[in-house]
């Protein structure tokens, strides 16, 4: 095994479990050709428990029973355990993964899940609570490299690969064992005198696929480095996690429309142009379709990077949509309430009411808060930006409001 020293290792989990002498159910998460199914068969030698392998691909509740009742009866005839390695485990349904749950507690299969999805949201909480879940990383370039070598021994010979071209050949792979494997299988009945250069390599072989799904946990891994990477103002990190959703094949609306709620949400009036610009360039995207309108995209994706940062407006508006639901129905004072008919102003609609523009500097200083309430401070703006200028402005209206108040 290699790349998961953090389990395999002389102080990693499985290590100090197995040296315990108690292997406890496991979920393993990992992305394609990191070693699941091979760690699942190395415990099962280790723990010298009895191997079984079901894909929830391929299987049902019918397949489940019956390796639960092989696994019952090897137990009564043998008093050997089973690890059952249950591939895919995700598909399986709510009440599919309810069914292991006797068998787990009573001790009848070591169950051993393995899994590409995030374990929180693909299985139910009955479950997880039974299992230990590991996290396999994605294979290192170091990792690539021992598998190579490991290779060569086996067929006898080096790859014919120049130095470079080993190096595409490791990046080609992107972390997935198997795929790394695969290629070789193609390599080895090559010659091994005529050393093929990155190019040759590149005609002759396919890279790996982006490990991207659009309505899954890489989705939201990437979209989440986007918002936190603009957030804190590094355009190159941006752009560089804008670039990977495309390549992953995701809708540049999406993107578009996550970069315009960023505009509003973290940089608000610190830089009032952003939200306008986000929404221009989602127009121009829509407008140019691909690949021409990603370049407005990008642009924004730098806007909103090097714009000064508030969310002020964001927090504002949280506290007033609490304070509306903590002060019900509270009527708006009586003087700012329109009086289209003499009923209405003979019970005081309107009444007092003074006009701001013929005020000084266009503010009256009244109170528009309802009768009876204290007056609450909701927006809090920044000294950054834009939003610097407001706040000396609402500084000097609330000293003007307070020396005005009786």
């Amino acid at each position: 095994m290699r790349g998961q020293d953090h389990l395999l290792g002389p102080e990693g989990t499985l290590t100090r479990m197995l040296a315990r002498g108690t292997l406890s159910s496991l979920i393993l998460w990992g992305g394609p050709g990191c070693g699941k199914t091979t760690i699942a068969r190395l415990l099962a030698g280790k723990a010298n428990l009895f191997y079984s392998q079901i894909s929830a691909v391929f299987s049902g509740v019918a397949e489940l029973r019956k390796a639960f009742d092989e696994a019952d009866k090897r137990q009564e005839a043998t008093g050997r355990g089973t690890l059952l390695f249950v591939d895919e485990i995700h598909r399986f349904n709510r009440a599919q993964q309810d069914g292991f749950l006797p068998y787990v507690e009573r001790g009848t299969v070591v169950l051993v899940g393995a899994t590409t999805e995030n374990p929180s949201f693909a299985l139910n909480a009955a479950l997880l609570s039974r299992c230990q879940v590991l996290v396999l990383n994605r294979l290192d370039d170091a990792s690539l490299e021992a598998l190579l070598r490991r290779a060569e021994e086996e067929v006898g010979h080096c790859l014919p690969l120049d130095r470079e071209a080993r190096a595409s050949l490791r990046a080609m792979a992107d972390g997935d064992g198997r795929y790394l494997l695969n290629m070789v299988e193609q390599l080895v009945v090559l010659d091994p005198n005529r050393p093929l250069t990155p190019k040759d390599l590149a005609a002759l072989l396919s890279r790996r696929a982006v490990l991207y799904d659009r309505d899954r946990e890489e989705h939201y891994n990437l979209i989440s480095a986007l918002h936190k990477s603009l957030r804190g103002s590094d355009p190159d990190a941006g752009l560089y996690w804008f670039a990977r959703m495309l390549e992953g094949g995701e809708d540049p609306r999406y993107i578009a429309r996550r970069l315009t709620r960023f505009a509003a949400e973290d940089v608000g009036q610190a830089d009032p142009n952003a939200l306008p610009m986000a929404v221009a360039a989602w127009q121009t995207y829509e407008r140019l379709g691909s690949p021409e309108g990603e370049l407005a995209l990008a642009q924004v994706v730098v806007h909103l990077a090097t714009a000064p940062k508030s969310n002020a407006v964001y927090a504002a508006y949280k506290a007033a949509r609490k304070l509306a639901r903590e002060t019900g129905s509270l009527m708006p004072p009586s003087h700012i309430l329109n009086a289209p008919t003499a009923l209405m102003k003979d019970i005081g609609y309107g009444k007092g009411y003074k006009y701001d523009h013929d005020s000084e500097e266009a503010f009256s200083g009244q109170n528009y808060f309802p009768e009876g309430m204290e007056r609450v401070s909701l927006y809090q703006p920044t000294d950054r930006g834009y939003e610097g200028r407001i706040r000396k402005l609402l500084d000097i209206r609330a000293a003007k409001r307070a020396s005005r108040e009786p």
